[in-house]
């Protein structure tokens, strides 16, 4: 062995001892923490840890399905004058596939609560806007929650918000960091599927 090999390893070893050399562990936060960051941050996540916090809030609907308000909850909505937790949904829910309900829902994204929807189209939201995975999600999640509006549902941006979407008084207020978590359901579930 050469006499530098040993001066070498035991360099390497102090330098990483000190916090130089070595990479950082990095943790991915969990799915309340990840709603409350700015969306752009899960946009450069992989595709499996968004799906992992998909998942999260998944079992946490569950879990709060139908309870009243107490604690802040991932999806709070109106009901009878009382605000309740919505109906849970399961983790393998597509809810980029907005059903087909025969009427039309009247959704409108014009902004006016002053977040405007992203019009650019990311691969992170499965090649679509912003503004495109919200109506879907509104759409599909209205539908789950079997609210029939008579008139147009207003559907806010609503970035950092403590909750992945609430529906009060016929707004609909979404987390765009939902949006990808919700959409890495497609991509990321199937190349864990073909294993």
């Amino acid at each position: 062995m050469p006499r530098w090999v040993p001066g070498l390893l035991l360099s390497l070893v102090v330098l990483t001892g000190c916090g130089v050399g070595g990479a950082p562990v990095r943790v991915a936060p969990g799915a309340r923490q990840a709603l409350t960051n700015p969306p752009e941050l899960l946009e450069f996540e992989s595709p499996s840890t968004r799906l992992e916090l998909y998942r999260e809030v998944a079992r946490i609907s569950e879990q709060e399905a139908g309870q009243a308000a107490q604690a802040p909850m991932l999806f709070p909505i109106s009901q009878g004058g009382e605000l309740v937790a919505a109906p849970g949904f399961e983790g393998r829910t597509d809810l980029l596939q907005a059903p087909d309900a025969g009427a039309p829902l009247q959704l409108s994204f014009d902004g006016r609560a002053g977040e405007r929807w992203q019009e650019d189209r990311r691969e992170s939201l499965q090649g679509l806007s912003e503004r495109e995975a919200a109506e879907l999600v509104a759409r599909t999640l209205l539908a789950h929650w079997r609210i029939s509006p008579s008139g147009v549902v207003q559907v806010d941006r609503a970035s950092s918000a403590p909750y992945a979407a609430a529906y009060v008084d016929g707004i609909l207020r979404i987390n765009p960091a939902f949006l990808y978590m919700a959409a890495a359901y497609g991509p990321a579930s199937l190349a864990g599927s073909v294993q």
